[in-house]
């Protein structure tokens, strides 16, 4: 997240919460912000791998204690107050689209609704839902920790799809991103809705991406009414 503080690390300066996590638990390792970094980094490094070439979601519980291993503090109160410090800090920098909430109040008059979500910490996902108003207005909330898979692999869908009582067929997938969301849901039979509105050059996007064409390009969530009004 582009709005997260600037931290150095390895000679780059990146938006990161190294920073303060590095803060919220010094007093328990003691170690310098430099080694802290690097040990953090190589854990993030295994996980990254994880979900890139099988789409396991790592929870984020399970990432710090993974860490906590590796530095030598056993137990469960380093990795809490390392995920509660994260997560509010990610929580902190969101925004949110007020309109969004009005228009799933109307489309949920009309279809059943769900959340299917790569994310690694169901409580923060389902909070930041509750944030936006828009928790209320879902027939199903799927995130892939309670999952364990990630989109774009199928099992996250089909918990989804099980949430709504849906086959494909029936269902469309609306998402930002053209390999998990887009693909992922196209393989199932899904029809998809590809949002664009942080998509700097679509055309390029989709030239580049080069997989299962979305049925529809979206620049805001509002346009949907139109969709299923057609």
């Amino acid at each position: 997240m582009d709005r997260l503080p600037l931290v150095e690390i390895g000679g780059r300066r990146i938006p990161s919460t190294y920073g303060l996590l590095h803060d919220a638990s010094v007093h328990w390792h003691g170690l310098d912000f430099e080694t802290f970094a690097a040990e953090l980094g190589k854990v993030d490094q295994d996980f990254r791998a994880a979900l890139r070439h099988e789409h396991r979601e790592v929870a984020t519980l399970e990432r710090f204690r993974t860490f906590a291993r590796r530095i030598g503090q056993p137990g469960d109160d380093l990795p809490r107050a390392l995920t509660d410090a994260h997560m509010g800090e990610l929580r902190r920098h969101l925004t949110f689209h007020p309109h969004h909430a009005a228009v799933l109040e109307r489309l949920r008059g009309r279809v059943r609704l769900a959340v299917c979500s790569n994310f690694s910490h169901s409580e923060t996902a389902r909070a930041v839902l509750a944030d936006a108003g828009l928790l209320t207005h879902f027939d199903g909330v799927v995130i892939s920790m309670d999952v364990g898979i990630r989109k774009p692999r199928p099992e996250i869908f089909h918990a989804a799809l099980e949430s709504l009582g849906a086959s494909p067929e029936e269902t469309l997938h609306v998402g930002d991103n053209l390999e998990a969301d887009v693909a992922g849901a196209a393989a199932l039979g899904m029809r998809t809705v590809w949002i664009t509105r942080r998509v700097g050059d679509p055309d390029a996007a989709i030239e580049a991406y080069g997989g299962a064409r979305p049925s529809h390009a979206i620049t805001d969530l509002a346009e949907l009414e139109g969709l299923i009004g057609s």
